[in-house]
């Protein structure tokens, strides 16, 4: 295999369903060894560019390159190096997690005895070997989860697609599936994710791209996203309203911008641009005057208000032409689906 300095390229890749732009000069760059998350409102973008990269569907223009391979020209290759995790798991309900994974090892092309070699090496890495011989009917969504993830790695492919692999998951079997994704990337997998759920992507993620009319609007670290819409933001609670005017005065030459006062909540609240150890000094700055401190909180920009401006109302509402394939439906809020 040849050596990559990045495990995903595209530039300006293009894709159209007839009037409908699904990717409109698309540019993308995945580093090895990291979790690079996809989000985007329904009709972004996100699986046509999934189904793209994994040669699925071929592209009307631009270029793609995978694992160091170019899609188009190479798609085998292409194939050999990666794996791809679907919304439901593909395996045999009737068969137990060890003849999944030998099944799927057999069809790979493995000899017998080394199938099961691999199955048992990938039980134990997903912490299945224990239920290694009961029938996947019988196993929890979590444990449904790791074991298709353990069936996409039997080559141990460099790089994982990840297409909404926790969707109906409950958080307990959601929580599995990421224990299981932070391994894989601590063992040099690299992870490219598509998720629904911007709480998975902010704890998962290196590095998000946000799709947007099938471009890419918006991409960087979880933190500089959540940055773009603001400083952090400080609640003071006093014991007595009088002292909100002078407390705003003091709290603001110390974290760097004045509070608003709410006196019926004896609360200020307010942008704190200078972070929270400018808190430190505003909490001695109240005490030295007096002014008595009940509660106080610093609250960060979440990845649902960093993506919720970033890309503004719902497509449906500005009645955008972009989008995946024609009859996907949309969705709305700080749901990102496919």
């Amino acid at each position: 295999m040849p050596g990559f300095a990045e495990a995903v390229v595209t530039e300006r890749l293009t894709k159209r369903f007839g009037e409908v732009a699904a990717l409109d000069g698309l540019d993308l760059r995945v580093g090895r060894g990291t979790v690079h998350g996809l989000l985007g409102r329904n009709g972004a973008g996100k699986t046509t560019l999934v189904r793209i990269l994994t040669t699925l569907l071929r592209a009307d223009g631009g270029r793609a390159e995978v694992a160091g391979f170019d899609v188009r020209r190479q798609p085998a290759q292409v194939r050999w190096r990666i794996g791809l995790v679907g919304q439901q798991a593909a395996v045999d309900e009737v068969l137990s997690g060890r003849g999944n994974l030998i099944l799927f090892a057999r069809l790979h092309g493995l000899s017998a005895p080394a199938a099961r070699r691999r199955a048992a090496e990938l039980l134990e890495q997903f912490g299945l070997a224990d239920a290694a011989g009961r029938p996947a009917s019988t196993y929890s969504g979590g444990m449904r989860r790791r074991l298709d993830l353990a069936s996409s790695l039997i080559l141990a492919p460099p790089v994982l697609f990840l297409d909404e692999p926790t969707a109906g998951l409950d958080p307990h079997s959601r929580a599995e599936v990421w224990a299981a994704v932070r391994r894989l990337v601590a063992g040099g997998t690299t992870v490219l994710l598509t998720t629904q759920y911007l709480e998975e992507a902010d704890q998962l993620a290196d590095e998000i791209s946000i799709i947007d009319r099938g471009r890419v609007l918006a991409a960087g670290r979880p933190a500089e996203l959540k940055s773009r819409i603001g400083a952090d933001q400080v609640e003071i609670v006093l014991r007595d309203a009088a002292d909100l005017g002078p407390a705003a005065s003091l709290v603001g030459g110390a974290v760097g911008a004045r509070p608003h006062p709410d006196p019926d909540t004896r609360t200020l609240r307010g942008p704190a641009p200078r972070g929270v150890r400018a808190l430190t000094g505003a909490l001695a700055a109240l005490h030295d005057a007096g002014l008595v401190v009940e509660d106080i909180a610093i609250r960060r920009p979440t990845l649902d208000e960093a993506f919720l401006q970033l890309t503004g109302p719902d497509p449906a509402d500005r009645g955008a032409g972009h989008g995946d394939e024609p009859g996907r439906a949309r969705a709305a809020g700080t749901e990102v689906a496919r």
